[in-house]
């Protein structure tokens, strides 16, 4: 017997607004976080501009003691996590601690402590490198560490797929609490890799706009889009089985009812060209959810501002929605906060969930001129009106499509 699944609480540290309240009076006025990195001088690298999370005070969400055992990755994830929990209004004293797990990704773990602990490495020899190192560096580190500090003691998972983690992590504790394995799941994704090797890694890939124009820099499914803007932050979702929200009175924003997961197996880097793979993902959540494709009429897009990916996106929503898909409104938050990595499709997901609550999808801030084999509907504007469903993508390096089917809760 499948069980309903709903959400009760959102958490955000984005580079638009630090807290929900902060981000989406960001995404309601259309705010760019874009600007000149200021983490490292990048004076010398291909890519001058990204998207910061400006003025984080880690000892704002959890002792001193505790942030200085944290990487900023672990950071972002507990203070999301701490506005999650508390928003969802759960008493911890009265839930049973080992029936509340937690999911939450990070792509990368911190590049920081790795560049730090390998200058000390070739400076001053091996009897110099942190004993903390690898308990800082590693990415499963955010889980553990929001599990810790709330005391969450059910299941405990970490996905790592790349851009799509944050999509991933969500899925994955949708399907535990579907499954019986928890009531409540404090899931989502976070991530923080502007430093020297992550810019410069990502710049050698080709895969970041190396534009000078804030305005123009981050362009999903513009005929401009030159590569994408690394973002950073957390988004962290409670998701709890209906009838425990039900009992304690809980609030709830919407209802998570469909998840798919497929592999391009086609390229580390590259999304399939047919956009096969993306097409799966999209209809393996709509048939969870039980519904018709023709249900669908909002899709919150990976949009990541390359070439390949927005094409090939294009085209997988095509192939899934055939001629439905020119009725789909289609929007990218990458737009506004740049690519978050592992945290991406979490803050997606919140996005989502507060555009179906209040009506309102926010426009692809920037798109301006049209791509010839990019004819879908791309939100130029802003969009009032009904909204029952939002599926939101997101696709990984190495070839991971994720799904997921958010529905306005009735």
């Amino acid at each position: 017997m499948s069980r309903r699944v709903v959400i009760t609480g959102l958490g955000a540290v984005t580079p638009i607004g630090i807290g929900m309240e902060a981000f989406w009076k960001g995404i309601r006025e259309g705010r760019i976080g874009f600007g000149p990195i200021t983490k490292f001088d990048a004076q010398g690298y291909k890519c001058h501009l990204a998207a910061e999370v400006k003025d984080f005070d880690a000892k704002k969400y959890m002792d001193a003691k505790a942030a200085r055992r944290m990487e900023l990755f672990c950071q972002y994830a507990v203070a999301a996590a701490g506005e999650a929990l508390a928003d969802a209004g759960l008493d911890l004293e009265k839930e049973d601690p080992f029936r509340v797990g937690v999911s939450v990704g990070s792509g990368i773990g911190s590049l920081q402590a790795m560049e730090r602990e390998h200058t000390k490495l070739l400076e001053k020899g091996p009897s110099r490198v942190n004993p903390l190192m690898v308990p800082l560096m590693i990415s499963n580190m955010a889980a553990g560490n929001v599990s810790i500090q709330f005391g969450l003691k059910g299941k405990s998972i970490n996905v790592v797929t790349a851009c799509a983690t944050g999509t991933h992590s969500i899925g994955e504790a949708f399907r535990s609490i579907q499954y019986g394995e928890a009531e409540v799941m404090a899931a989502g994704g976070t991530e923080s890799s502007i430093t020297p090797i992550g810019i410069a890694g990502f710049s050698a890939l080709t895969a970041l706009s190396a534009s000078e124009d804030p305005e123009r820099c981050s362009i999903p499914f513009d005929k401009e889009r030159s590569g994408f803007i690394m973002g950073e932050g957390a988004g962290i979702v409670i998701l709890e089985e209906l009838e425990h929200a039900l009992s304690r009175g809980a609030k709830i924003y919407g209802e998570v009812v469909g998840y798919g997961s497929t592999s391009d197996a086609y390229h580390i880097t590259s999304p399939a060209e047919d956009g096969e793979g993306a097409a799966k993902a999209m209809e393996y959540a709509v048939a969870d959810a039980g519904i018709a494709k023709e249900e669908i009429t909002y899709i919150n897009a990976h949009g990541t501002s390359t070439h390949h990916n927005d094409l090939f996106e294009t085209r997988a929503i095509k192939l899934c929605f055939g001629e439905h898909a020119k009725r789909i409104k289609i929007n990218s938050t990458k737009s506004m906060v740049g690519h978050l990595l592992g945290a991406a499709g979490a803050v997606e997901f919140i996005t989502c969930v507060k555009e179906l609550e209040e009506g309102y999808l926010h426009p692809t801030v920037g798109y301006r001129i049209p791509d010839e084999e990019l004819d879908l509907d791309y939100c130029r504007e802003a969009v009032t009106g009904e909204f029952k469903y939002a599926l939101s993508n997101s696709l990984g390096f190495g070839g991971h499509n994720a799904s997921i089917l958010i529905k306005k809760y009735e």
